[in-house]
């Protein structure tokens, strides 16, 4: 049977055991709240990613939906009744027209009016009104039909402009027309500051004298806003729309 003094010294290396363990328990504590932090902190990236690279797609898209729909049924309304029995002036009021490109993909883009994010954001291609104006198609005048969209979020609508090759075609529609446009340059990086090729006549694309001319720029490398992407195309004919709104053979 132990003796008071022996239980007393027993009690005494316990006390001096847990005090020698107390700094390593709270290294532990410490190194498992932190755990827990990059743990949550990994999670809050990954909701980040997924709404910038998924939901605002989902959002964008679910707008540019709604206002093209907007645009058709306009058209379609100058078609009948009171209005001409065909195509009508372009209208600019929600959109101005859509964009085609096969190499990107189906389907159409909306171009609207201005490059602010409050309008790529919605899904759509905006036409520049600044540094440079763009020259819009419809006005037959000589020109820069410059334009600018999202590559990765917000619809991404560009998403795949690398994929474009000389040669390829770019149109767009509008109420009462086909462009069609050939591309004959590819500047896979420049500064974002670099506004000359937006110029009515893009020096930078090769050309020297004025024509119609099409470009089409995004961020780059994808999913950074780093540098520039650009893709100029040269007007090659159009095509007036038919009561079918029947596509150029390009898009068929």
């Amino acid at each position: 049977m132990a003796s008071t003094t022996d239980t007393e010294q027993q009690e005494d290396a316990g006390a001096r055991g847990r005090g020698r363990r107390r700094p390593g328990r709270i290294v532990a504590q410490a190194v498992s709240v932190f755990g827990e932090l990059l743990i949550t902190a990994g999670l809050v990236m990954g909701l980040f990613v997924v709404y910038s690279l998924w939901w605002t797609n989902v959002v964008a898209d679910r707008a540019a939906d709604k206002q093209a729909e907007k645009v058709r049924d306009n058209w379609a309304q100058d078609r009948v009744g009171d209005g001409p029995s065909g195509p009508g002036a372009l209208d600019t009021k929600a959109g101005i027209g859509f964009l085609h490109v096969p190499a990107m993909g189906e389907g159409d883009v909306l171009v609207e009016k201005g490059t602010s994010m409050k309008v790529l954001n919605d899904g759509v291609a905006g036409y520049y009104t600044d540094p440079v104006k763009a020259t819009l198609p419809t006005s037959d005048k000589k020109g820069n039909f410059s334009l600018a969209a999202h590559r990765d979020g917000h619809g991404a609508k560009f998403h795949n402009i690398d994929k474009i090759e000389k040669g390829d075609p770019i149109v767009f529609e509008t109420k009462d027309t086909w462009y069609v446009y050939k591309t004959y340059a590819v500047l896979p990086e420049t500064s974002k500051f670099n506004v000359d090729v937006l110029d009515g006549v893009p020096k930078e694309s090769g050309k020297k004298k004025a024509g119609h001319y099409i470009t089409l720029t995004t961020c780059t490398p994808v999913y950074t806003s780093r540098y520039r992407y650009v893709v100029w195309g040269e007007l090659v004919r159009t095509e007036k729309v038919d009561g079918e709104r029947t596509p150029p053979k390009e898009l068929r």
